[in-house]
């Protein structure tokens, strides 16, 4: 396929140049002056999109990919594909969908799991909503891209099971960092903590498979000085997106919205701008119950 990819960052530039290695001709763009393996290098947005099968976004936020589409779906040719990896607003996604398929183009968002690492080692997990039709033409580039493509239903599906994932992580990684911070001030050994609940009812993946404290565990960015593996800017970012989307669709969702105002705290008031997410362990082993 001739393929558009917009967006050439720590997440895009990776995914491009395996498309470009499983053989597939990529023209890329990005406002930064970047440079990926097999990939030729457009002036626009709209010329790496011209003449293409399938044009791929990876951009920072939905304000950025509105304007994206703008430029790139008059360029692109009936019929191509136009699949949106970002995570974004769920309005944003259903907005530029209905912009693509009016223009008699396929459209897909599929926002991913896997971070960087993921994207460079072709692993990622594809978050997919759009129509059967688009979902299949995208299908053969989220094997060269990941390991996994869910089809979660119509425009916008993907960006709301990524919004949900997401809140139930960063309400968890809370709770997970909050139970450390009670054990250490109990006297309860971290290990002896982690061998009870790993196997027990307070079971998760954030605790199992991501444990916030440093030596326990599987190896996490715990065990790297908190260096983010999934940075907790990020975090916040997805769980605005999360109230943003339970305000428009009227959803009580009180843990989300408690996990955004401390996560907001951690990044914006404290220290945690450039840490790893799970980060939030030492900033509750510093407090005290009324700090």
């Amino acid at each position: 396929m001739k393929i558009g990819f917009i967006g050439l960052g720590n997440m895009g530039g990776p995914m491009a140049a395996n498309l470009a290695k499983a053989g597939h001709d990529v023209i890329g763009f990005d406002n930064a002056d970047v440079a990926v393996d097999g990939v030729e290098m457009a002036g626009s947005a709209a010329e790496a999109a011209s003449g293409t099968d399938v044009v791929i976004t990876m951009l920072p936020n939905g304000d950025i990919l509105r304007s994206v589409a703008n430029e790139v779906i008059p360029a692109m040719a009936k019929g191509a594909t136009l699949i949106d990896c970002s995570t974004v607003d769920v309005d944003s996604a259903r907005a530029v969908a209905e912009q693509a398929e009016a223009a008699g183009l396929l459209a897909v968002d599929a926002p991913v799991s896997g971070g960087v690492g993921g994207a460079s080692a072709g692993t990622l997990t594809f978050m997919a909503g759009g129509s059967d039709a688009a979902f299949a033409k995208a299908a053969p580039l989220f094997e060269i891209m990941g390991q996994k493509a869910v089809h979660c239903g119509g425009a916008g599906a993907g960006q709301a099971a990524k919004i949900c994932n997401n809140m139930i992580l960063g309400v968890t990684m809370i709770a997970t960092c909050e139970a450390f911070a009670l054990a250490d001030k109990l006297g309860l050994d971290r290990q002896k903590m982690f061998d009870v609940v790993s196997t027990s009812s307070g079971y998760s993946w954030t605790m199992n498979a991501y444990c916030p404290a440093p030596g326990v565990g599987p190896q996490s960015p715990a065990d790297n000085g908190y260096k983010p593996g999934f940075a907790a800017e990020l975090m916040l970012k997805d769980l605005r997106l999360s109230q943003q989307a339970a305000e428009s669709a009227d959803a009580d969702t009180p843990m989300g919205q408690l996990a955004q105002a401390l996560y907001a705290q951690f990044v914006e008031a404290e220290d945690g701008k450039g840490c790893d997410f799970s980060a939030m362990l030492p900033r509750f082993e510093k407090r005290g119950r009324n700090a």
